[in-house]
C-alpha cells in the first residue's frame, strides 16, 4: 500500500513538473508584459513585477494594427476551420465505414502527408493562388489553411467514427429510420465531440500559423496577427521587448478562450445513453 502511495505520489509531482515547464513561457510572457521599461533592463529580472503597467500594452496599440491583424486573423481562422470541418466529416465517415484497401492507403497517405516541409508546398500554393489572382487577400490564405489543415482533420476524425458502434445505426435502420434520418439524428451528435476538437485544431493552427501568411500577404491592412507581431523587432533585430510582449499575449488569448470554453465538450463522453432500450 505504501509502494503504492509513493508511485502515485512520484506521478503527480511528475505531472506538476511537466505542466510547470509548459506554462513558464506563458507565465513569463505575462510578467514581462506588465512590466515597465526599467525592470525590463534590470541584471535581475524578477517573476512578479515590482511597478505593473498597462504602458506596453497602449504603445502596442498605437504602433501596431493589432486589431484590424485580429480580426483578419479571425477570418481566417474560423472559415479554414468551418471549411476543413464540412468537408472532412462526409470523407472520415466513408473511409472509416468501408474499409477497403484504397480507405487504408488514403488513410495512410494522409499521415505521410503531415511529413511534408512548408518549403515544398509554397511554390505549387503560390503559383496556384496567382492564377486565381487569390495572391495578397484573406480568401486565398483561408483557401490554404484549409489546404494544410484538412489531411490532420480527416486523419482524426476517422478516428472518432470508427469508434461510434455501427451497431447503433443498425438498430436505427432495424427501427425504419432512413440513412440521412440514421446520419443525422444518431451518428452526427455521437460525432460532435470529434467535430468540436477537429475545428479547434483547425482553428488554432491558422490563427497561429506565420509562414504562409508572410509569403501570401504583402499589403499592412491584409496581415495576420503573427505576422504584425514581427514588426516589433527593428531591422537590426533589436526586439521592442515590452509591447512585444503585451501584443503576443493578447494574441494566445483567444486559442485559451476557446479551448476553455469547449473542453467540456471535447473530454465529455457523448457516448453515454446511446444504447437502444
Amino acid at each position: 500500500m505504501r509502494t503504492s502511495r509513493t508511485g502515485r505520489a512520484g506521478q503527480y509531482l511528475a505531472l506538476l513538473a511537466y505542466l510547470l515547464f509548459l506554462a513558464f513561457p506563458f507565465l513569463w510572457l505575462v510578467s514581462t508584459a506588465f512590466k515597465p521599461p526599467r525592470e525590463l533592463g534590470s541584471l535581475h529580472p524578477t517573476w512578479i513585477p515590482k511597478d505593473p503597467t498597462l504602458a506596453n500594452f497602449r504603445q502596442a496599440f498605437d504602433e501596431q494594427p493589432l486589431l484590424h491583424a485580429a480580426l483578419n486573423s479571425l477570418v481566417a481562422a474560423l472559415g479554414a476551420a468551418l471549411i476543413a470541418v464540412l468537408l472532412a466529416t462526409p470523407m472520415a465517415y466513408v473511409m472509416a465505414r468501408r474499409r477497403t484497401p484504397l480507405a487504408r492507403a488514403a488513410t495512410g497517405w494522409v499521415v505521410v502527408s503531415q511529413a511534408f516541409p512548408l518549403v515544398l508546398l509554397i511554390i505549387p500554393l503560390f503559383l496556384v493562388l496567382k492564377n486565381l489572382r487569390l495572391i495578397n487577400s484573406v480568401p486565398g490564405l483561408v483557401m490554404v489553411y484549409v489546404v494544410w489543415a484538412l489531411p490532420f482533420a480527416l486523419w482524426m476524425l476517422v478516428g472518432y467514427v470508427r469508434a461510434v458502434p455501427a451497431e447503433l445505426e443498425e438498430a436505427a435502420a432495424v427501427d425504419g429510420a432512413g440513412r440521412l434520418r440514421t446520419l443525422v439524428s444518431v451518428t452526427a451528435p455521437l460525432l460532435a465531440p470529434g467535430i468540436v476538437a477537429t475545428a479547434l485544431f483547425a482553428f488554432v493552427t491558422a490563427w497561429n500559423e506565420f509562414f504562409f501568411a508572410l509569403v501570401l500577404l504583402k499589403t499592412p491592412e491584409k496581415q495576420t496577427l503573427p505576422v504584425v507581431l514581427t514588426h516589433f523587432i527593428g531591422a537590426e533585430g533589436v526586439a521592442d521587448l515590452g509591447p512585444l510582449a503585451a501584443a503576443a499575449f493578447l494574441a494566445t488569448l483567444p486559442s485559451l478562450v476557446v479551448f476553455a470554453v469547449i473542453q467540456r465538450r471535447i473530454t465529455g463522453g457523448m457516448l453515454a445513453g446511446a444504447v437502444k432500450s
